[in-house]
C-alpha cells in the first residue's frame, strides 16, 4: 500500500469487508465526513461522490489514510457546511447521569445535559477496521457493536 499525507478536502475510497466500496472526506482535526454512497466497483466521480448526504462525521486515527488503506482519490474545497465540526458528547464512566459536550473545532468541553446529547456521537477516535465495519453494518441494516458499545448508557 502507498503511503500518503492528510490532506483536508481529499476524497477517500474505503474497501469494505462487505465486497463493496464506500467513500469519506478528510476534515479538520482527524475528522472524517463518511458519504451516503455504496458502490460494487472502484468508483472516482469526485462531484458525485460529494453530493451525496453524509452519514456520519467522526474521529478516525491517521494510519486508515497514511498506511495506504483508504487510498485518496481526489481533492475538492470544502464546503462551508464542513468548515465547522459538530459537537459530541462525553459520558462520565463513573457517575452515567453526568456528561459533558465536546466541540471538536477548539477542544472546549462545557456541562451538558442528557438531552443536549441524544443526537450527537460520542467523542472517540476510530480504528479504520470499525469504521469499515460499521458502514457495511449500515447498509445491512443492522445494529453495529462499535456504536451500541458507545451509546448513552
Amino acid at each position: 500500500m502507498k503511503r500518503q499525507k492528510i490532506t483536508i478536502g481529499s476524497i477517500i475510497r474505503i474497501k469494505l469487508p462487505c465486497h463493496k466500496y464506500a467513500y469519506a472526506r478528510i476534515l479538520k482535526n482527524a475528522n472524517y465526513a463518511i458519504y451516503d454512497l455504496i458502490t460494487e466497483n472502484e468508483f472516482e466521480d469526485i462531484n458525485e461522490i460529494i453530493s451525496k448526504n453524509i452519514l456520519f462525521i467522526i474521529a478516525v486515527y491517521d494510519k486508515a489514510v497514511t498506511s495506504g488503506r483508504w487510498p485518496k482519490i481526489g481533492n475538492a474545497a470544502l464546503e462551508t457546511t464542513l468548515d465547522t465540526l459538530p459537537m459530541k458528547f462525553i459520558q462520565d464512566p463513573v457517575d452515567s447521569s453526568q456528561f459533558r459536550l465536546y466541540d471538536p473545532n477548539t477542544g472546549n468541553m462545557t456541562k451538558g445535559q442528557r438531552k443536549d446529547c441524544i443526537d450527537l456521537e460520542k467523542a472517540a477516535v476510530w480504528e479504520g477496521e470499525q469504521v469499515e465495519e460499521r458502514i457495511c453494518d449500515h447498509y445491512a441494516g443492522k445494529p453495529n457493536r462499535w456504536v451500541e458499545q458507545m451509546r448513552m448508557k
